[in-house]
């Protein structure tokens, strides 16, 4: 059943109000209409596009800031980020990160999105990734967007934090890592214990 313009673009607000991050694509199918008509509803209802929601996001959030490397090498978008504690990072797959034949995402972005928000979790001006278990449980395809969200475990017998990554495309679980970081200082026992997705 079609709904009035008003009645979408209050729906649109809420629903967006609800999830920030939810793409312009996902908005169009779930109203029945095109892109374009989405996109001009958000341009008459002062609503940004995801990428400027997600830096707004990001900016309010934060209290702290990454310590072992710089916001631009790491891989994706981090939207949440308690040090010591949890991070979480979007990534959107483009046309860049997947094989031309099958639009597969290639493997390594998805390692190199989780191993850098795992570095980037991490209280110290050097963390270096030491050993990583990982494995990948679905293929990731050219168009979807992948949140990868971090979680400190522990202090493994070695002294090495252990942080695990599980990566989601809309809620399924694709890839998931724990990577045994070599920090310089000492974490002092302050790990998060809260549980992960």
């Amino acid at each position: 059943m079609k709904i009035s313009k008003v009645e979408r673009q209050r729906l649109l607000k809420e629903t967006i109000e609800a999830t920030p991050f939810i793409t312009d694509e996902k908005l169009a199918e779930k109203f029945n209409v095109s892109i374009q008509t989405i996109r001009l509803d958000r341009m008459e209802l002062s609503i940004p596009e995801l990428r400027e929601r997600i830096k707004s996001v990001a900016a309010y959030q934060w209290n702290e800031t990454v310590k072992a490397l710089s916001l631009d090498e790491v891989i994706g978008e981090i939207i949440d980020l308690d040090l010591d504690r949890r991070a979480i990072s979007i990534l959107e797959i483009k046309k860049e990160h997947v094989f031309s034949r099958n639009k597969i995402a290639r493997g390594h972005h998805l390692f190199a999105q989780a191993n850098s928000l795992a570095v980037a979790v991490i209280n110290d001006e050097l963390a270096l990734t030491a050993k990583s278990e990982i494995k990948f449980t679905r293929q990731v395809k050219a168009g979807e967007r992948v949140v990868a969200k971090a979680l400190v475990k522990d202090v493994d017998d070695k002294g090495m934090t252990v942080v695990q990554v599980n990566s989601f495309v809309d809620n399924e679980k694709v890839f998931t890592g724990l990577f045994h970081m070599y920090r310089s200082n000492d974490p002092k026992g302050d790990i998060g214990n809260e549980d992960s997705n």
